[in-house]
């Protein structure tokens, strides 16, 4: 079993370098973990129960401080560098019509409300929070000026 657990380790840390995504990382630590045992002889129940323990603890308790770790000089490029910009409405949006189209940084993009029952009229300036496609989600900058209504 020592082979089946040592060839998984490898394949594991191969597609994490392709993919760098930290998470199949985490699958190859539980997988170094059932390695062990299995040099010592353990049964194979428990080597996979320590595979899949470390795994899971590993990705639920260590992956999110990872991924600030290596993330944190991340540049943010094209459309996601929009998250958190103010915009201006050029045409109401309106869910429920698919309409709607915001100026930002001096290009226009369609828009939907966060909300899916809110209007938002045209010159109400919004903030970005989300992109979709090539649909940004944007809200009302001052909530008490959203106009309800369908």
């Amino acid at each position: 079993m020592s082979i089946v657990w040592l060839i998984l380790m490898v394949v594991l840390v191969v597609i994490e370098g392709a993919t760098v995504a930290l998470t199949t990382v985490w699958f190859a630590f539980g997988s170094l973990a059932a390695l062990l045992l299995s040099l010592v002889h353990a049964p194979l129940w428990l080597q996979i129960l320590a595979f899949l323990a470390v795994s899971l603890v590993l990705l639920f308790f260590t992956r999110p401080v990872a991924q600030k770790y290596f993330n944190r000089d991340r540049i943010r490029t094209n459309a996601e560098s929009l998250i958190g910009e103010k915009a201006v409405v050029l045409e109401k949006i309106d869910n429920l019509r698919q309409a709607g189209l915001v100026s930002v940084r001096g290009q226009e993009w369609t828009a939907r409300s966060e909300a899916a029952e809110i209007v938002i009229l045209q010159d109400t300036v919004v903030e970005v929070k989300n992109i979709s496609g090539v649909k940004l989600i944007v809200s009302p900058v001052n909530p008490e000026l959203e106009k309800g209504g369908v």
